[in-house]
């Protein structure tokens, strides 16, 4: 935006959410600026608020015709810094919290359609009451809305029976880049009519559209769900349990977790009332089974897990939990584990994926190389063993300097992604490329990858309006 023109602008874009819902004051401004690890603070002139998928497209009209560039919001939970204006650059952010109804619901259809606002908890508790299940789960299901979900492609810790956010779409309904609005609502099972586009919009990251509107696929929620908390000497032992389990379980077991001994020492210390299932142990790992017969199918194939994997050592000791208060007890201990790294100082992130097999002597080689390479620093691996993902964080040394630490981002990223890469894995698992890995997926994306993405950019954003400098880098 010129500077001569920027008032008269703003007024034109505020016009078309009403009085209320165009944020210019600082204060009204701020909780859309930061992201919640205070990683990126970000810049506005505007946060607009609009009600609808017609105020969304009138908004991305103007700012088509002004060459206005404009950052589709969520919840602002993203890990990446994709959903945070880039200060300087006069982005206008587009919050999408008030689209937040459901459309409708077909359980017949195993199908809903609910508005990009939604909070994932709330899309959760809408498919309940029909007596079905949306399965996605994340431990920021509370604020995280569903559109973010859809357009970072989220994955979560059900990801192993239920697949990724782009296995839960049926249809989306978009508003491209020039204001139109591409309806793919469609509830459909099956339709080979053609390119799949709803694929397009899914894990981009507000890049190429702004979804508005999504048509889910529902499941039966399991009649019965049984969980156990699992001690383990190693990750290897993990492996030969996981094989285990899902020998006996099949599609049943909806959660295999992995989690080392001091990510669990950071929860038990500060997850209020936390307590430990069983005795002290290197690494842990949590078990959910759930079955569409009965509870005591369940508990009974989490016994009959428990019983082999003791039997060949791959169990030190197991903790099987006897109601479903318990059963979010455990599930408490893992979803606790990002936040509590906060209290530890300066945690340096990575999103990575390794073929399931190469696990063990993934995290065995990259603990040794980050602890060589930055000696006293804290290595606290854990993640979503059932798919490959592990959240391989590293904490400061105790009583290191925050910001010195968190200066070599890079290095660490690195050593880290240079132990990836030898497994042929991926450095953006599940939580997207944004902000923060634009440089770094520039470097690891094979040349006609990075070309074929940007023909698609240029295809549905001409003119490099929407979400720019994130997921490739601007022309």
């Amino acid at each position: 935006m010129k500077s001569s023109s920027t008032s008269d602008l703003l007024s034109r874009f505020a016009a078309l959410v009403g009085p209320g819902h165009a944020l210019v004051e600082e204060a009204d401004k701020a909780r859309y600026l930061v992201e919640w690890r205070d990683l990126y603070r970000g810049e506005t002139p505007l946060v607009l608020r609009p009600a609808n998928t017609a105020e969304v497209a009138a908004i991305l009209r103007l700012a088509h015709e002004t060459r206005t560039a404009i950052v589709p919001q969520g919840g602002n939970t993203g890990l990446v810094g994709g959903q945070v204006p880039i200060p300087g650059q006069h982005e206008i952010v587009v919050s999408l919290e008030r689209l937040d109804k459901v459309r409708s619901i077909d359980p017949l259809g195993n199908s809903m359609i609910v508005e990009a606002g939604m909070p994932l908890a709330s899309v959760h508790a809408a498919a309940e009451a029909a007596d079905r299940m949306f399965p996605l789960t994340l431990a920021s299901l509370g604020s995280c809305q569903i559109g973010g979900n859809i357009a970072t492609n989220a994955g979560g810790t059900a990801v192993l029976a239920y697949g990724n956010a782009r296995n839960l779409v049926l249809g989306l309904e978009v508003v491209l880049a020039d204001g139109r609005i591409w309806n793919g609502l469609r509830q459909l099972g099956k339709d080979n009519a053609g390119y799949d586009l709803k694929q397009l919009f899914i894990g981009s990251e507000g890049t190429l559209g702004i979804i508005t509107a999504a048509a889910l696929r529902l499941r039966h929620r399991p009649r019965g769900v049984a969980a156990a908390f699992v001690s383990v000497g190693s990750p290897a032992a993990a492996l030969g349990l996981f094989a285990r389990a899902q020998a006996a379980a099949g599609f049943g077991l909806t959660g295999f977790e992995l989690m080392s001994g001091l990510a669990m020492e950071f929860a038990l210390r500060h997850i209020p009332g936390a307590r430990l299932p069983t005795a002290p142990a290197p690494w842990y790992v949590l078990i959910e089974v759930s079955s569409s017969l009965s509870g005591s199918e369940a508990d009974a194939t989490v016994l009959d897990i428990l019983t082999g994997a003791t039997a060949a050592g791959e169990a030190l000791e197991a903790a099987v939990a006897q109601s479903f208060t318990q059963i979010d007890d455990f599930w408490r201990l893992r979803h606790g584990m990002s936040e509590v790294q906060k209290h530890e100082g300066g945690s340096i992130k990575h999103d990575v994926s390794v073929p399931i097999g190469d696990l063990p002597a993934f995290l065995e080689e990259a603990m040794a190389a980050v602890e060589a390479a930055f000696p006293g620093c804290r290595p606290v691996p854990f993640g979503h063993m059932g798919d490959g993902n592990i959240h391989f964080n590293v904490s400061q040394p105790v009583g290191g300097d925050r910001q010195a630490f968190l200066a070599r981002w890079n290095e660490m990223n690195a050593v880290v992604h240079g132990v990836v890469r030898k497994y042929d894995g991926s450095v953006a698992a599940e939580h997207g490329i944004g902000r923060l890995k634009v440089d770094l997926l520039a470097e690891v994306k094979p040349p006609l990858d990075l070309e074929l993405m940007g023909r698609l950019k240029a295809a549905f954003d001409p003119l490099g309006i929407l979400n720019p400098g994130r997921v490739i880098r601007r022309p």
